[in-house]
């Protein structure tokens, strides 16, 4: 199948069917790889009923003039006598080699123009040329001319170009595929699909070229397609792909070859250093023009880029060592700008025969002053310059550092795995195991083993198994507690992330015991940040909340204060986290909004998913659940993009609970098949499944289910399982325990009793009223006294959702005590809230409600003017004209909560549900 090109087949299928009511041409044009030969064969294909002439230009004759046009015309040659004796002999005369004048042309457009009609004669004509821009120029002006008067004959033209197309025809641009038509085009060529993460990264490494998909997944072992090991960053030079760009290239000057080496080798593609360098070799930058229309680059007015990286790949690899060598040392000639350093020490780098200490310094000192995915390469370099032991591992593991931050996961484990992960063995002997490329043998410091340790734990946590993650942090942890305690502390506290992750709680003891041991007084504000949150999650988890409480807000503070190089996103991640344990939803927010902002400001792709993940949690606390999703639609495409599998699957846990909280079936089992069963039990992406799962039978009636799926999240005073999951899912736990008559949910309210009275928070304390009005005696007035309560706690201006679930939960049991009147106001409210927020499962609930309270709610009347009384009518139509309650306050001289009061009443009496519903009720 051709994926991806469905408005192409299209137009290839008109121009076959169209055949009977007079010819037409098509055009398209895309760079290698891209499908055109595939699009032409799909015409053969689809042609039954025509008679085919197919070619294709050749580079190899592309100096012949008209030698194209003879091969696509010989096998109709033979009824050249049926042409005017004047155009048959130019015909044969040209098609035999003697050429054509130039003020011959337009016959010769004409005599070919007349023996295609000829061979229509018959049956339709299909004339197909392949790649017409390769071949000789005559032959495409020929065709082009052809191809603009078929209107009054059964002949169809599909030409396909690389460069310019001809001019004046219908030309189809083929766009790079997306990644849905990447994953079903990989899905056909492979015999187990990749998971979704793996089938992102080759969609990214493809640049959604089809044929580089298809050389990608030939290289593809089980191991890449499960994500058990990383997947190809590039296409193989040596697939069909690069195999058609060294084709192209085979056929240049010797010129345009040297020049095209020098673009290849120019990262930075600026045509000002070409052209020096090119003058410095006595050329010109206008001899790529050859390469340009075999679509090798393209020549821009301030760049010179090429179509995909395989051609620059292939350029580079092709050339002999010699000329890559001189055309380094060329570049690095002209980059004297001292905007240009780490440019020019690339490519002295890259021109060195041997190690170099010098030029590594000069690297390493470049390479810091920018940062970012190019100071990985550079240090990388630097480290096979250098001769030091102690500082090629620094050095590496810096640059493995750069690339995780960019989002470089592949290469980051690459760089990592050439370093020792054994505990060091003492000064002078030999490394416990043996170093990878480009290090020198011999003894590796603890600190710079443990910061290789840091960095592994860190990927390991984000992208692998949280038990190598713990192990690497807590052996990071060791070696670096006496030279550098904050990073010591750092190590124990992505550990507690790990063990969080994992739902191994009760193991945050022997943490915080090992933070308190590096605590000093008077510690830097980072500092002082990382080992009190330490403390505080730690009391937190073994429910000791007076000790977390002024601990945690004290994080909180902190995060706020910080500034410069200690304002990292790391830093306010934790600072976020701890504010959401105690609740100060607000200020979590903010400081996860500012750990976003910063992560990008400072290109760290990696830290990206985590804080996007807090932002997500504090929007669903605040009630903004639309805010949340999108929030976690982000961090899930940062995750894929870097290879964080297991932050995308607690991205997609957080959307498949965020659709079931709002009641989206279908949104949410998307996710969860996304999910899948990869997540290991009692991780936090299964718990949040889980949670999701629930929810959905909560809706559907089964709260027995739903009340055994929330108990099995975690154990509470054990530590084990999803603690903090269970306790933000505990409100519909206590529903479903409520309804399904069962006592499961005693210890989890327990806890969530205590952590909600730590806090300052009213949503929380509301929340917790409402639980113990759920398992209070129905009908009784503790019951309604907790409703009530709820209800007085919810604050006004957040979390409009939660408070329509307390005003429908109590609307039932008022119901159900057989005081509808009563009901009824709740009910109405909770509506006309589930309405607005485009909730429609809980608002048809609360519409059962009504209609059991002895409301009619139904399909609104066609005569809606008839029901309402003069001011509704008015409030009514100024709504449908789209004005707000606010101005329509002031229109009518009324305060918004009269116009709330009236417009409730209006939907009421009409039968719907929204603004938009009223507009398409009035007359």
């Amino acid at each position: 199948m051709l994926r991806g090109r469905d408005e192409e087949r299209r137009a290839i299928r008109r121009l076959l069917d169209g055949l009977t009511g007079g010819g037409a041409a098509v055009v398209f044009q895309g760079e290698p790889g891209s499908g055109r030969s595939a699009l032409v064969d799909y015409a053969h294909h689809h042609a039954a009923a025509c008679a085919v002439l197919a070619s294709a230009g050749l580079a190899e004759e592309a100096t012949l003039p008209y030698a194209g046009l003879q091969r696509l015309l010989d096998p109709v040659l033979d009824r050249a006598g049926e042409l005017p004796t004047a155009q048959s002999r130019l015909l044969r005369r040209v098609l035999s080699g003697a050429g054509c004048p130039p003020e011959r042309q337009l016959a010769l457009g004409l005599a070919a123009l007349r023996l295609l009609a000829v061979a229509a004669r018959d049956r339709p004509l299909l004339c197909t040329m392949d790649d017409v821009d390769r071949g000789d120029r005559a032959t495409a002006e020929i065709l082009a001319f052809v191809a603009r008067r078929l209107r009054r004959m059964p002949v169809a033209v599909v030409l396909t170009a690389t460069s310019t197309p001809p001019a004046g025809l219908p030309t189809y641009r083929l766009r790079p595929l997306d990644e849905r038509d990447s994953a079903a085009l990989l899905a056909d060529r492979l015999p187990e699909p990749p998971v979704a993460p793996v089938t992102a990264a080759l969609a990214a490494a493809s640049r959604g070229n089809p044929q580089a998909l298809v050389d990608l997944a030939g290289v593809l072992t089980t191991a890449h397609c499960r994500g058990e090991e990383p997947p190809p960053a590039a296409p193989p030079a040596d697939g069909a792909l690069g195999r058609a760009y060294r084709a192209r290239l085979d056929q240049l000057p010797h010129d345009t070859r040297r020049m095209l080496l020098l673009a290849a080798l120019d990262e930075d593609g600026a045509p000002d250093a070409l052209v020096r360098a090119a003058r410095v070799g006595g050329a010109s930058i206008a001899v790529l023009a050859p390469a340009e229309r075999a679509g090798l680059v393209r020549v821009e007015a301030h760049r010179v880029t090429f179509p995909h990286p395989v051609a620059r790949a292939v350029i580079a690899a092709v050339a002999p060592i010699a000329e890559r060598r001189a055309a380094h040392l060329r570049l690095a000639g002209v980059l004297d700008d001292p905007a240009h350093r780490l440019d020019r020490a690339l490519h002295l780098a890259a021109a060195a025969a041997g190690p170099d200490p010098a030029l590594a310094g000069e690297l390493e000192a470049a390479a810091l002053t920018v940062g970012g995915a190019r100071a990985s390469v550079a240090l990388e370099r630097a480290a096979e310059l250098g001769e030091d032991p102690a500082r090629v591992a620094e050095r590496r593991v810096h640059a493995a550092r750069y690339a995780w931050a960019a989002g470089d996961t592949r290469r980051a484990r690459l760089l990592l795995s050439g370093l020792p992960a054994d505990p060091v063995a003492p000064a002078g002997t030999a490394p416990a195991e043996p170093l990878g490329a480009g290090l020198a043998a011999g003894p590796v410091p603890p600190t710079v083993t443990g910061r290789a340790d840091l960095l592994r734990g860190e990927v390991e946590l984000r992208c692998g198994r949280t038990p190598a993650a713990v192990r690497a942090l807590l052996a990071a942890a060791d070696r670096l507690a006496r030279t550098e305690r904050s990073l010591a502390l750092v190590a124990l506290a992505r550990a507690g992330e790990a063990l969080c992750f994992s739902g191994e709680q009760y193991r945050y003891a022997d943490l915080a015991r090992r933070g308190r041991d590096l605590a000093r007084p008077d510690e830097p504000p980072e500092v002082e940040l990382t080992s009190t949150y330490l403390a505080g999650v730690a009391a937190t988890l073994r429910g000791d909340l007076e000790q977390a409480g002024p601990a945690l807000r004290r994080v909180v503070v902190l995060g706020g204060r910080l500034t410069g190089s200690a304002r990292t996103p790391a830093a306010l991640c934790w600072a976020a986290s701890a504010g959401l344990l105690v609740a100060v939803d607000g200020a979590a927010h903010r400081l996860a909004e500012r750990a976003v902002e910063l992560a990008r400001e400072q290109n760290e792709l990696s830290a990206l998913p985590r804080a996007l993940e807090l932002r997500a949690i504090a929007e669903y606390w605040l009630g903004r659940h639309e805010a949340a999703a999108e929030s976690s639609r982000e961090g899930l495409r940062t995750a894929r993009a870097t290879g964080q599998v297991n932050a995308a699957a607690v991205h997609r846990g957080m959307l498949a609970v965020l659709a079931a909280v709002r009641a989206d079936r279908e949104s949410c089992l998307r996710r969860l098949r996304e999910i899948g069963d990869g997540p290991a039990p009692h991780s936090r992406p299964w718990a949040l499944a889980q949670w999701a799962i629930a929810v959905l039978d909560l809706i559907d009636g089964r709260p027995a289910a739903a009340a055994s799926r929330l108990a099995a999240l975690a154990r509470p005073g054990t530590g084990r399982g999803q603690v903090l999951v269970q306790v933000m899912a505990t409100p519909y736990l206590v529903e479903a325990a409520q309804l399904a008559h069962r006592p499961t949910a005693t210890a989890a309210l327990a806890l969530f009793d205590r952590w909600a009275s730590s806090t300052a928070s009213p949503s929380r304390r509301a929340l917790s009223a409402r639980c113990h009005a759920l398992l209070a005696p129905r009908g009784s007035a503790e019951a309604e006294e907790r409703f009530r309560a709820a209800l007085r706690l919810h604050p006004v201006d957040a979390g409009a959702f939660e408070r329509a679930r307390t005003e429908l939960l109590l609307g039932q049991e008022l119901r159900r005590a057989r005081r509808p009147r009563d009901a009824r106001t709740h009910l109405h409210d909770a509506w006309q809230t589930f309405t607005m927020l485009g909730a429609g499962p809980w608002a048809d609930q609360a519409t059962a409600e009504l209609r059991a309270a002895g409301e009619s709610v139904g399909v609104p009347d066609p005569a809606a003017a008839r029901l309402l009384t003069g001011q509704q009518l008015r409030i009514a139509q100024l709504v449908a004209e789209g004005a707000t309650n606010r101005e329509i306050a002031a229109r009518l001289f009324l305060s918004t909560r009269t116009v709330d009061h009236h417009l409730r009443n209006i939907f009421h009496r009409l039968g719907i549900r929204s603004r938009t519903e009223l507009a398409r009720a009035l007359p």
